[in-house]
């Protein structure tokens, strides 16, 4: 995630973040952290791969990994909990 700025809102008003764009679906559970991820990726898009068979069967088929749901994204930002601002 890259936070690219801040908004002033109004004093009444409770910031919430906002994702404005994204790339990418989230790593599928276990793939092995940034390296394996990569390498998780390498190989699902590579039908040739001797291991293509077998990650798709593990990560399900059809894998969408370009896929990146800015709808839902924003849906479970919008359902966590964020800190009230307190008045000074």
């Amino acid at each position: 995630m890259v936070l690219e700025k801040i908004v002033p809102l109004d004093a009444a008003a409770i910031p919430k973040p906002v994702c404005l764009a994204g790339e990418r679906r989230c790593p599928p559970e276990d793939v092995g952290g940034p390296s394996g991820y990569q390498e998780f990726l390498e190989v699902i898009f590579e039908p040739g791969h001797e291991e293509f068979e077998h990650y798709r069967e593990w990560a399900g088929d059809p894998v969408h990994a370009e896929q990146f749901n800015l709808k839902a994204m924003n849906d479970i930002l919008d359902r966590m909990r964020w800190p009230k601002r307190h008045r000074r």
